[in-house]
This record gives structure tokens, sequence and C-alpha cells, in this order.
């Protein structure tokens, strides 16, 4: 792959990824509008690992809270006067994020091949179901459906909790909705963002919720596709690496300029965005 694919790529993801509009969504559609084949799921992969370094230095603090109650969890600093609610958050993210895990590996076991072959009528290639559902038709109908229920949550959802309001309940909630966005044009902060608004988080706590429970999925998903992309030889692994750096630094400064915009603008620009999109694809493919 050359440079210009990767920075491509990488801009992509990096402002995409925390923009409720779906990051895999267009990631796919890159091969659509360009002369480039499709990077794979590889390589998209790579690029979340990078926004999710981002996420990381960008929610540090945040990040220390929870490995604190991790560490608490297991009688590390147990005695701390924060370390009850610490400790809370820690599994309740822990929680948030069992749904996607499941979800992830059972699509990765081929458990839903039958379904999405005898129901939806899913040719799967190479018994792979997450590169053959990389088709058009599909981000353009999760683009409009789950918009509109993004505004609808933005319209109706209350402003009165925060991320250490999280309980139990809410953290279950929003990880099942997380584990939607493995389907592309979902949008993994759109869809956790509209179930943390429908629970009456604030707008810039919900997208604070969204990143911080991201955090494991993503971070599991990288693990889990290393050996393979060591496997698919050096230059792919170098492409990994490089996409990887220059999605890191295009997320951070997209995720800065999206926690200050919310607060002070709606969530509706967005909204609008992802059914136009959708629109225009079904229009035009």
């Amino acid at each position: 792959m050359t440079f210009i694919q990767l920075l491509i790529i990488a801009v992509v993801q990096g402002i995409t990824e925390f923009l409720p509009i779906s990051s895999s969504g267009h990631l796919i559609l890159i091969p659509t509008f360009t002369d480039f084949s499709d990077q794979g799921p590889l390589i998209d992969v790579a690029v979340h690992v990078g926004s999710l370094l981002a996420i990381i230095v960008y929610f540090f603090k945040d990040v220390l809270v929870l490995a604190r109650g991790g560490f608490a969890s297991v009688g590390v600093g147990a005695n701390a006067p924060n370390a009850p609610s610490e400790r809370r958050l820690f599994w309740w993210i822990v929680l948030g994020t069992i749904p996607a895990v499941a979800f992830g590996l059972s699509i990765k076991m081929g458990l839903f091949n039958g379904i999405a072959t005898s129901v939806f009528g899913v040719e799967i290639v190479d018994d792979d179901l997450m590169s053959s559902i990389r088709f058009t038709d599909l981000i353009a109908f999760n683009l409009i459906a789950y918009g509109i229920l993004l505004g609808i949550a933005d319209w109706i959802g209350k402003e009165v909790k925060q991320f250490e309001d999280m309980t139990w309940r809410d953290g279950l909630i929003v990880g099942l909705a997380q584990a939607l966005a493995i389907i592309p044009g979902t949008s993994r902060s759109g869809v956790t963002m509209t179930a943390a608004r429908f629970l009456g988080y604030k707008r810039v706590e919900a997208a604070r919720f969204s990143f911080l429970l991201s955090i494991p999925a993503v971070a599991g998903a990288g693990v889990l596709i290393v050996p393979e992309i060591f496997e698919a030889g050096t230059a792919l692994a170098w492409d990994a690496l490089v996409a990887g750096v220059l999605t890191f630094i295009a997320a951070f400064l997209t995720m800065a300029f999206l926690m200050n915009f919310l607060k002070k603008a709606s969530m509706m620009v967005f909204v609008v965005y992802r059914i136009a999109m959708g629109c225009a694809l079904l229009y035009f493919f």
C-alpha cells in the first residue's frame, strides 16, 4: 500500500471513529470512491488500535481511575478512599464489554454464517462473514436507521447523568448496543452514544462513556488480529504500523474537537449527515 493510501485511510478512520457516522462504513467505501483496492479488515483493525491509543492519551485520568479500580478488585489499593466507586466503574465497563466480545467471537467462529446465508442471502466467502458483508446497501441502511435512532435519542434524552453515575444496568445496555457496531455502517460511537442518551447521559458524558467503553473491545480486537497481521507478511505489518500512527494523530485531534462541539451543540448535524449519505449510497450505488 502506498503512503497516500495509508494516509487517506488513517484520516478517514481518525475522523469517523469518534464522530457518530460509522468509521467501518467509511473505510469500506474508500475503494468505491478511489482506485485503491479494499484495504481489508486487518488494516481496519490496525487503524482502530491507533484510535484506541488516542482515547487512552486523551482520557488518561479516566483510564487511571479504571486501572485503579481493576487493581483494587484484586486487593491492590483496596483501602483507598475512592476504591469502592473506582472498582464499580471498572466492573461495569467489563460487563459492558462482554456482549461485543461474545458477538465478535461468535462471528469469528462462524456461528452466524448459516443465519446470514439462509435468512439474508449473504454469500459467505472463505468462511469469513465480516468480509462478506462489506457492501454498500447494508452500510446505507444502517447509516439511515441508526441515524434516525440517534436523532430520537438526542431529542428526547434527558441530560442528567455523568459517567461516574454509571450502574451495572447502564453498562450492560450500552454494551449490548456496542455489540451491534460489528455490523458495517452502524457506528460504534454512534450506537453507544444513542443508548447513553436514551439512558439520560449528557451529550459530552455520552461521548465520554462511549469512548471509555471502547477501550477493552478495541484492545481485544487488536490482540486477536496481531497474529494474522504478521502471518500476512512484513509489508502488511509495516502498513499496519504506519496506518496506526497516522490514525492516532487524526483521532486525537478529532476527539478534542468533538468533546468541545458537544458542549455547545446537539448531535443533529451527524443525524442529517448519516441520512443524507445513506440515501446517496442507495441512489448512486
